[in-house]
């Protein structure tokens, strides 16, 4: 019964005309920027991060939420149509998208993957309506020593699935926990790594940390590959797919759903590992499955359910623990703080309209996105005749507008040129940006909690070991170095992250 109304509080914050418009914004510019290759919801979300101070918390949270899951949707359709994805998890899709629209049914592909994408964010809504309430009440039950050993699961779990090599996860870990000390000692009020700086006594700001290392640095790598495009659409018709392919589709939608429920949780991964993992199953279970890479229904219906049931669930340990499961997550909780909201299991109970509401504006983006996408799809594949280089300035210009505007600190700018410059290099270094940002974000946190937990254990490191749901953490945590380490994994995890060029 306790659901329902929840359900029905969340319903009636979401469905105000407010709370209505924010979410057609966020899922429309999620579309948009899922479309247009190079930028992403991660640098989207980045560098909307300072209007989102000027907006009421619920309707910034949606808005970004919209945007997240909105890109999902934008990235199938270019890569169904042009063979270009927007998003990295709709690469997968333009493997089979692709060569139906070569056959002439681009439509029936379109429509398999909306109706897999609204299916699958239904059911992946419905779980974390379900799963988020009792692992909030379990993390309440959380001291100082379980919240430390819990972001070291994380960390730890972002290198696993991070791309590219784990020894350079691993050091951009590091890199963004030392970020993290830089400001105020929390305990003796000592300044640490502050340059003489005053302006960096509360710490480095995070939004320009966040627009510099994602906005910033995506607009130079592809200023740096800018070339002109030509883009050719066939008409596309017939978006009613036959009985033949909904009976095709069943299965792959309900094993994709799944995938992507469990996967989305993972920190790190989320719907691009979800989407490579459901088209493997899709062609490991099939009955034919030389027809993948030809168009097979399958190869589409699988991946496009699997990547938006993984961006949906990857709220569950932010909405529940306050861990980030992504680095868009980890903009999420820099959007929480900004509002002066303490992101964790305190929210449900202390904020209960926004927590709901967050998630009743899941299923209501998603039929938003299924209503509005298909008729717009001419709409988008022409934006990506707009170049690169009229588009990126405006975006640069609007981006140290907004984080001046924060806190009107000029130093402010002066770190998104820097970090800008930081995530270039790192990226031609083919050092993922994302396990940094999540080092940064939780890098306080865990460093408060560590000095809370010795505190409360008069200096004794057993505590970590002695407390039983501790102990069983940071045994995951080992478990999982020690498993990707495995020649045999390390092996499968190269061919499943591919570095992008």
């Amino acid at each position: 019964m306790d659901l329902f109304n929840n359900l029905a509080l969340g319903f009636a914050t979401a469905t105000s005309l407010e709370n209505l418009f924010f979410c057609l914004i966020g899922v429309l510019l999620g579309t948009l920027i899922g479309v247009l290759p190079g930028i992403g919801a991660t640098a989207t979300i980045a560098m909307l991060l300072p209007i989102t101070f000027q907006l009421e918390p619920v309707s910034s949270l949606i808005m970004l939420a919209g945007i997240y899951y909105g890109a999902q949707y934008g990235g199938s359709t270019t890569a169904i149509l042009i063979n270009m994805p927007g998003e990295s998890s709709s690469a997968v899709t333009a493997i089979d998208g692709y060569q139906m629209a070569r056959k002439g049914r681009a439509g029936a592909a379109l429509a398999i993957a909306a109706i897999g994408s609204f299916f699958a964010g239904t059911v992946s809504t419905f779980l974390v309506a379900i799963f988020a309430p009792p692992l909030t009440q379990i993390a309440l039950q959380f001291g100082a020593a379980e919240y430390f050993s819990l972001m070291v699961v994380g960390l730890v779990s972002s290198i696993a699935l991070a791309h590219g090599s784990i020894v350079k996860a691993l050091a951009m870990v590091a890199l963004g926990l030392l970020l993290g000390l830089v400001g105020t000692d929390i305990y003796t009020g000592t300044p640490r790594f502050t340059l003489g700086i005053r302006e960096y006594a509360d710490g480095l700001n995070f939004v320009a940390v966040a627009v510099g290392v994602f906005g910033i640095a995506e607009i130079l790598r592809n200023l740096e590959n800018e070339k002109t495009r030509s883009v050719l659409m066939a008409k596309v018709s017939e978006l009613m797919p036959s009985r033949a392919d909904f009976k095709a589709m069943v299965g792959p939608v309900l094993r994709g759903t799944a995938i992507g429920s469990i996967l989305g949780i993972l920190p790190g991964g989320g719907a691009i590992l979800a989407a490579f993992a459901s088209y493997t199953v899709e062609k490991k279970v099939s009955k034919h499955p030389e027809e993948f890479g030809h168009g097979a229904v399958a190869g589409v219906a699988g991946p496009e359910s699997a990547n938006n049931a993984g961006a949906q669930t990857s709220f569950i340990p932010l909405l529940t623990l306050g861990i980030p499961a992504n680095p868009v997550m980890a903009l999420m909780i820099g959007a929480m703080i900004i509002q002066g909201i303490v992101p964790g299991p305190n929210v449900a109970t202390e904020q209960p309209a926004l927590f709901w509401g967050i998630i009743a504006s899941m299923w209501i983006g998603n039929l938003m996105l299924v209503i509005l996408n298909l008729p717009l799809i001419g709409l988008w594949v022409k934006l990506l005749t707009i170049p690169y280089y009229v588009l990126f300035p405006i975006i640069m210009a609007f981006c140290s507008i907004g984080v001046y505007s924060v806190n009107s600190n000029v130093y402010d700018l002066y770190a998104v040129a820097f970090f800008g410059l930081i995530g270039y290099a790192l990226l031609k270094l083919r050092c993922e940006p994302a396990p940094l940002l999540l080092g940064f974000v939780l890098g306080p946190l865990l460093e408060e909690n560590l000095r809370r937990a010795m505190i409360l254990s008069r200096g004794d490191p057993a505590t970590f070991v002695t407390r039983p749901i501790s102990a069983a953490l940071l045994f995951l945590a080992a478990l999982v170095l020690v498993i990707v380490f495995l020649p045999s994994v390390k092996k499968k995890r190269e061919q499943v992250f591919v570095e992008e060029d």
